[in-house]
């Protein structure tokens, strides 16, 4: 059976392509997420102060349960802090995908001609005392602790999925994994 879909080329998709991209998908998303719990345990190893918080509130929501549900993460806002703090520090990409700029345009007063590849430093953004004033380089996650920044590209300051039209296809799986 044919698939008459188009993605992005002038070759006909068929479903080995469909299956290469779906690996491709599930193989990013499962990789950097596990890179990124494994830079969250590192983090709290580091700071058992912060460790000792989450595992209180980690207990006094789920209480005798063995396990934590997805109905409790709402009621775990330190644990979402830690994970965000851990994004912004320990972000999964260093460096996005290159880019290619379509039209001339100005960036901090440097002409941009068409055609330029643009690289995105996601390490040096999360770390810019510009954007985070406080201590952009220690592992704070009260800085996230009741605030609604999100990690899905909408704050520029913390893009650990890209953002816009190429943002990550895979980050609601990386993000429901960690």
């Amino acid at each position: 059976m044919q698939i008459k879909l188009e993605l992005n080329s002038n070759k006909p998709t068929n479903w080995d392509r469909v299956k290469a991209l779906f690996m491709d998908l599930f193989l990013g998303g499962t990789d950097s997420s596990a890179a990124s719990i494994v830079w969250i345990m590192t983090a709290l190893m580091k700071a058992p102060h912060i460790m000792k918080k989450v595992q209180t509130e980690i207990r006094n929501a789920v209480g005798n349960k063995a396990k934590v549900d997805e109905d409790d993460l709402p009621t775990l806002p330190y644990l979402k802090a830690v994970i965000n703090e851990t994004f912004r520090l320990y972000t999964p990409v260093p460096m996005l995908v290159p880019r290619e700029t379509t039209q001339k345009c100005v960036l901090d007063g440097y002409e941009i001609q068409p055609k330029t590849t643009v690289y995105v430093n996601v390490w040096v953004i999360t770390r810019d005392p510009e954007c985070w004033k406080t201590s952009p380089e220690e592992f704070l996650p009260e800085r996230f602790y009741g605030s609604d920044m999100p990690v899905k590209g909408k704050d520029f300051g913390l893009i650990p999925f890209g953002s816009g039209r190429r943002i990550c296809p895979g980050m609601f799986m990386g993000l429901a994994n960690v």
